[in-house]
Parts: C-alpha cells; structure tokens; sequence
C-alpha cells in the first residue's frame, strides 16, 4: 500500500516538473505545405489605430492574427496575436520597458525582437499548473513597416492556403460525396 501511494506521489511530481526550454523556430510554413512559402508586406493597422508607447493591439494581414506593440521609445513591432500555451490574444497583454511583451492571462513575458520566453514560463496564478503540462514556446515575430497611412506586415500569404488545403477533406459535400467531385 505504502509503495503505491509513493508511487502516485512520483508521478504526480514528475507530471509537473519543469522541461528545459526548447526554441522554435518560425520561419517557414512548410509542414505539408501545398503552395510555396511568398514573403509579402500586407496592411494589418491604420496609422491612426496604432498604439501610443507600452501599448499593443490586434490587426490581421495576410489572413493571420497580428500583435502590433509599441515600446516606450516608439518601436514597433509585430508579433503573433496568438499567445502560447492556450492561445488568448498577446494584444491584451502589457509592454514593458525592458523590450517584452507580457501575457496577460499566465504571465509569460516574450522579447518583442525575437519572440521567445524571456524568463519564466507561465508564472502566474494558474499559469503554474497549466504551464506544466507544456513546453514553453514562443511567438512568431514578423518584419514590420509604415507605408502611407498603415503599417504593413511581412507575412507568408500562402500560410492560411496551406493551413486550410486539407481543412475540408473528408467532410461530405451536398451530394454526400467526401472528395468534393459530382457523380
């Protein structure tokens, strides 16, 4: 009895012990990729809806949720607007002076230039359980640029293409077919 409550104990413990951090890396959507990778400046946020410094907010371009953050010296930077490990929007998070954006839900802080966790992962209230149960990563960082009246983001266009090539494979169309051809 005494060797299975100690057992459960090990488990437990070893299910929410730390795991090194591991970087990823960005750069390319190439996984089951249908059309290649295209580099383009897209519109994501007009001058005007640009956030004053320790600010962020949210745009789309090139169909991908962009975070828009402005740093206390007027930087600014564009980052995924999809905040790891659940996925709540970095925008609502908080910029801070020492050049990271914080999410706002688990307290992850993610350097603005590069994306990465800077200091500990999910570090807050919750964040201390779910945390555990993931591996840290980062958040894409994408180039950046005022061209007129927007600010314009270098995204991969074909990323959202090559995320839904398979998305409706195997859901049956109106004529009860899988494959999307007629009889």
């Amino acid at each position: 009895m005494k060797l299975s409550i100690f057992a459960t104990l090990v488990a437990a413990a070893a299910a929410f012990a730390p795991s090194p951090v591991q970087k990823t890396a960005f750069k390319s959507t190439a996984l089951n990729a249908i059309l290649p990778a295209k580099q383009q400046y897209c519109p994501c946020l007009s001058v005007k809806d640009l956030p004053k410094p320790g600010g962020a907010a949210s745009g789309v371009a090139g169909g991908l949720a962009i975070c828009i953050a402005v740093d206390q010296k007027g930087g600014v930077y564009a980052l995924g607007d999809k905040c790891p490990p659940v996925n709540q929007p970095l925008s609502f998070g908080k910029v801070n002076a020492d050049g990271t954006i914080e999410d706002p839900v688990l307290g992850t802080k993610f350097s603005l230039k590069t994306g990465e966790v800077v200091g500990p992962w999910c570090p807050s209230g919750i964040g201390k359980l779910l945390g555990g149960l993931f591996t840290p990563s980062g958040v894409p960082t994408f180039a950046v640029r005022k061209s007129g009246s927007t600010i314009d983001v270098q995204v991969d266009v074909n990323a959202k293409a090559n995320f839904e090539a398979n998305y409706w494979s195997g859901v049956l169309d109106a004529q009860g077919k899988a494959d999307g051809k007629y009889y």
